[in-house]
This record gives structure tokens, sequence and C-alpha cells, in this order.
């Protein structure tokens, strides 16, 4: 080509080259554009982390009110409000009905139940308690939104390995197959399950650990409560990935690749989660706040997390709240403002 010509060619050149700049620009726009994240008919969610919290634990305060208060600390709404329920009791009740009815603060329900309270697993699921799961079937069906059950959660810790005794994990299982089958047996189609475990190493090492499990067609979601020490040195110390990769004493797969290897198909909620110091050793949380999202990035079966508040735990030791220093609550309420958490409730 002659040097002469050189600014003509480069001229023209350029000009198809925007050409076709502006013609693929609405399809590069669209395709980059992000998705909306919203929940299916079991509360998954297509993109995004599902996001709750409980709070007011072992005290007197009204939960609603609670978890409120929890709520503009943190500086996000809890798209999960978590509840405890047993026996009898009535629920939902009218506040939890009224936390789920607030349009401008949209939430689910995430409510655990101890069925066999006063009675036993093996009763449960031989059919003594289903005058009590009759009863609740007809509140679920007259509240008729969608929401979160889980049956006696952390049911590692009520096991009693003694053959008769009613509380065998061979019982839950049990127990866990007949209340979901009778509730499905009832018409309740807006329960979406949840089996949540302590998944502690000590009990993940016994025999029996793996009898609890009563079978992919009862579980919706599996569940995991779990925390973490922020003093060094101190009982479970560590970051998020800690509380999720706890393996059994003697070896053996960590609580996320045992659910995801054994049950690939099933979500994994992280129903109850915190960072503790014990009371009157105020540590800074912030290093386990920082490392939840980097984690929910690289562990795709977790659509849920579930924060549970509280100054002081059942054993009145462990502060598990989030704003126990400065810098924890900013730490956190940089976690609640990330974009992972957007979720539309379907």
């Amino acid at each position: 080509m002659r040097l002469a010509k050189l600014p003509k060619f480069l001229t023209a050149l350029t000009a198809v080259l925007a050409g076709a700049g502006a013609a693929l620009a609405p399809s590069t726009a669209a395709t980059a554009a992000p998705a909306a994240c919203v929940t299916d008919a079991k509360l998954v969610p297509s993109c995004g982390v599902l996001w709750g919290g409980a709070a007011g634990g072992f005290t007197s305060a009204p939960r609603d009110q609670a978890l409120k208060a929890w709520e503009k600390a943190s500086g996000r709404t809890a798209s999960l409000f978590h509840q405890y329920h047993k026996g009898d009791e009535a629920f939902p009740t009218k506040a939890e009905i009224a936390m789920t009815n607030d349009a401008d603060n949209p939430r689910a329900l995430l409510l655990n139940w101890k069925i066999a309270y006063g009675s036993s697993w093996a009763k449960v699921a031989k059919g003594e308690q289903n005058r009590r799961i009759d009863a609740f079937a007809a509140r679920a069906k007259a509240y008729g939104k969608t929401f979160f059950l889980v049956l006696n959660h952390e049911p590692e810790n009520d096991v009693k390995a003694k053959k008769g005794s009613g509380w065998e994990a061979k019982d839950f299982a049990a127990m866990y197959r007949h209340t979901i089958q009778r509730l499905r047996s009832q018409g309740v189609t807006n329960v979406v399950n949840v089996l949540a475990y302590m998944g502690n190493e000590k009990w993940m090492a016994q025999s029996w650990w793996k009898d609890l499990y009563p079978g992919d067609e009862v579980v919706d979601w599996i569940g995991l409560d779990s925390y973490v020490s922020v003093e060094k040195g101190y009982y479970h110390y560590g970051t998020f990935a800690d509380l999720l990769d706890r393996k059994p004493k003697g070896g053996g797969l960590g609580f996320y690749d045992w659910a995801t290897s054994k049950h690939p198909t099933k979500p994994i909620m992280v129903a109850e989660w915190g960072a503790y110091h014990r009371v009157g050793k105020k540590t800074d949380k912030s290093a386990v706040y920082d490392s939840v999202v980097p984690e929910l990035r690289k562990r795709p079966a977790i659509k849920a997390i579930v924060h549970f508040d509280t100054k002081k735990d059942d054993q009145g030791d462990r502060d598990i709240s989030i704003d126990s220093t400065p810098a924890s609550l900013a730490a956190f309420k940089k976690l609640a403002a990330n974009p992972i958490f957007q979720v539309k409730l379907g």
C-alpha cells in the first residue's frame, strides 16, 4: 500500500470498526446485565444466598422486636426469620405471621419444631403424636405462605444410643419420615423441610451418625448449626471455613464435603452461625465476618445463612452478638451490605 493512501484507509477502517462496535453494544450490555436472584417453590435462590437471622436468644425479649433491632444494627432486612417451638405450641404465631406480612421488608419463616417434646422420637414415628402433627398441618395450610420447617434441630445432641430408649439415631430418622409423610398426606404443600445438624466432630465420628439421615425423598435442604471462636486457643477458634469443614474425630469428610458428596442435589443452609468470645473477653470478630463471602463464592451449594445473635449462649458464657466491639459491628455491616444477599423471595 502506498503511504499517500494510508490516512484515507485508516479513516475508513476506523469508521467500519465503530459501526461494528455500535451494532454489538446492545447485545454485550444485555449479556453483562446482572440477573435478578429469586427463590423457587422450595425457596432455593436462582443465584445469590438467602440472608437470615435469629435474635434475642435466651432472653425474654420478643423475638420479632429483637430481630428488627438486629436488622437495624446490621443494615439489612433478614429474608429468613428464625424461630423455635416445641410440642403443642401453636405456630406460626401472630407475631411471626405479621413479620412475613410486612410488604416493605419481605421475610419468610424458618421454624424449628421439637415435635417429640414430652414424648419420644420412637413414639412420634409410631403415630402417637398424629393429633399434634395434624393440628400443625391445619395451621400451616391456613397460613398459606411457603416457609422452612426444621424438625428437632441438632438431633445428634439428643441421641440416646441405647436400644429401646426411643431416642436412638434410627428413631430420629423414623420420626422425621413419619412427620413429613403425614404432613404431605394432610395436603400440606407450603412446608420446605430442613434437616439441621450440629456437624460437631465428636458426633460425626459416632457409629450411629449415618443412621440419622431419613432419606432424600423427605429432606428438602440440609442444614448446619455451627459457630467459631475469635479467641485464639479457645474452643473451635477459626473462620467461616472452619465451621463448614470440621471433620469426624479419627478422620473422614468435613461437613460441607460430606453433604455435597453424599447428597449432591440438596441445597445447604447454614441454619445457625456466628462468631463468639467468652463473656467479658471482648475480641474483634472482623476476621470471621470478612471470611464469609469468599467462602460462599467457593461453595455454591450453600444457598442460605442464618445468623444467631445473643449476648449470652445457653450456658451463659459465650457472646455471639454482632456488636460486642465497634470493629466487629462495622465488619458485620460490610458483610450484610454485600450484593450476594440480594435475593427476592418468590
